[in-house]
């Protein structure tokens, strides 16, 4: 019996020796890799404070991204205030969907006068078409923070190149930089008469 206890722990301590031999073959970890991974988690920290900070700050304005001198584009300071501006423009469509549907919900009355009903529906078909663009919109937001978290946002889907901090701050859904933009609404109004 005591043969037998030996033959096991001998047989543990090799198991240990084993997984330590594997650990260590490992390959080294690419620095490139490690600065991807740690932009990647404070943009992801990032979204977490600016969500609690949107709901408590819905009225106030985001000021423009002033770039530091030798500022590299996209670091991770302009990742944040993009992060913080989609979050906060999302935020307050929501916000505006959720009073047109309590207005739909308050007005939802029937009016005995045709004239009266048709100005109602009227107006509730115009509320209407404007929160589906919203809805759009609020699509196109979660598009951006989602490229945001790849390292996909502030490059144009066309060519590559940088879009612009003014473009973004102007329109911080762009997909496009304004060369290819300017191209395709020439070919848009050419296609179109």
């Amino acid at each position: 019996m005591a043969v037998k206890k030996a033959t096991k722990s001998s047989k543990k301590t090799t198991k240990k020796t084993a997984t330590k031999k594997v650990v260590s073959k490992k390959a080294p970890v690419k620095k490139k890799a490690v600065k991807k991974i740690q932009v990647k988690k404070s943009v992801s920290k990032t979204i977490k404070k600016a969500k609690t900070n949107t709901v408590a700050n819905n009225k106030s304005k985001i000021a423009p991204y002033k770039p530091k001198k030798n500022e590299k584009y996209m670091s991770a300071a302009m990742k944040r205030h993009f992060v913080a501006v989609l979050l906060l423009w999302k935020e307050h469509l929501l916000d505006e969907m959720q009073k047109t549907f309590d207005h739909l919900k308050a007005k939802g009355e029937t009016f005995a006068d045709p004239v009266d009903r048709a100005s109602q529906e009227e107006e509730f078909a115009f509320e209407l078409r404007t929160r589906d663009r919203e809805r759009k919109l609020i699509n196109k937001i979660s598009t951006s923070i989602e490229k945001i978290k790849q390292d996909d946002y502030g490059w144009c889907d066309s060519c590559g190149d940088e879009i612009g901090i003014k473009r973004l701050e102007a329109r911080p859904t762009a997909t496009h930089c304004i060369d290819c933009k300017t191209l395709d609404e020439i070919k848009e109004r050419q296609l179109s008469g």
